[in-house]
């Protein structure tokens, strides 16, 4: 983290003193501004355990929800699917989404948004309100998580379709089949692994590499997410779904092996916003755009069985 949260305490815990059985607004105010989240505590449990959820890449917001993709609601429906089995969540908005701290795409890094993740866990543990402290990362949130959670000494950490390599592999896969612009997405990586932003880019390569992101890009290169995952010390569970059409089986393996350790769920007819989907298109751009489709039973049983077993 850039400073030292107990030498300099630098922002304000705003959380309700009484024990509220709904769910609740919570904010974080830091140097920069506030964040925003959501707290969703069970009724009948004293001091249950608390999974802090951590949305994915992109204007995703604290429910799942993208301004790209559209609206499926699905960290929403796993927070209170988790909050009916005696686990606590705080879900929240990064940086730059929903009410989150204002910032521009120049400006942003991928470190911001880890130190947001290790700011929430340390508000949960100062709140004195709940016990064990889990952290649960969606897709990119999950590499987030990883960091976060070994620097919070967190009690668990669980990764949801979470990459197992490093973002720049990922991109050059997605584009292995596309000679036209393959070459170039392999030389635009190039520079940006060692630094250097690029000035001339393809029309149709600008969305995912224009010069305002391409800070961001670089800061998040730097990231292989096995690496983080082989060094955590506490429990870890990895789960993938098998009809998940943006993060594959492989990566989710891959995590696995690099901690020997690790729990390896992989779930049968499960996509990657975590809803039970057949391989067919029409079905997926369903579960993405319509929270009727509810969050798999197979991802908030495996969840909630990994939690309560935590001693």
């Amino acid at each position: 983290m850039r400073f030292s949260l107990a030498a300099f305490f630098f922002f304000f815990l705003s959380f309700p003193f009484a024990f509220s059985f709904a769910s609740e607004e919570a904010v974080l105010t830091l140097p920069a501004g506030s964040l925003h989240g959501t707290l969703e505590i069970p009724s009948d449990a004293d001091k249950p355990p608390v999974a802090l959820i951590i949305a994915g890449s992109g204007p995703t917001d604290r429910d799942g929800n993208s301004r790209f993709a559209g609206r499926n609601d699905s960290l929403k429906q796993l927070a209170k699917a988790l909050e009916k089995n005696g686990i606590a969540s705080l879900r929240y908005d990064k940086r730059g989404i929903g009410k989150g701290i204002s910032a521009a795409e120049k400006d942003l890094r991928f470190e911001h948004y880890v130190d947001d993740a290790v700011f929430w866990g340390e508000y949960l543990r100062l709140s004195g309100r709940f016990g064990k402290l889990i952290i649960i990362g969606h897709s990119e949130g999950a590499l987030i998580g990883s960091i976060a959670a070994g620097k919070l000494k967190a009690d668990a950490f669980i990764s949801l379709a979470g990459a197992g390599r490093p973002a720049y592999k990922v991109i050059e896969e997605q584009f292995a089949n596309i000679p036209a612009f393959r070459d170039e997405v392999r030389k635009i990586n190039e520079h940006l692994r060692k630094g250097e932003t690029v000035d001339s880019i393809s029309p149709e390569l600008t969305p995912a590499f224009r010069p305002e992101i391409q800070p961001y890009v670089i800061s998040w290169y730097r990231y292989d997410p096995a690496e983080i995952v082989a060094g955590l010390k506490m429990p870890v569970l990895i789960i993938q779904g098998t009809t998940d059409i943006q993060v594959g089986v492989t990566d989710a393996e891959i995590l696995a092996k690099a901690n020997k350790k690790a729990r390896l769920e992989i779930l049968q007819g499960v996509n990657h916003v975590l809803k039970d989907s057949s391989a067919d298109m029409k079905q997926q751009k369903q579960s993405y755009t319509d929270p009727s489709y509810p969050v798999s039973l197979k991802i908030t049983d495996a969840v909630t069985l990994f939690i309560k077993e935590l001693r």
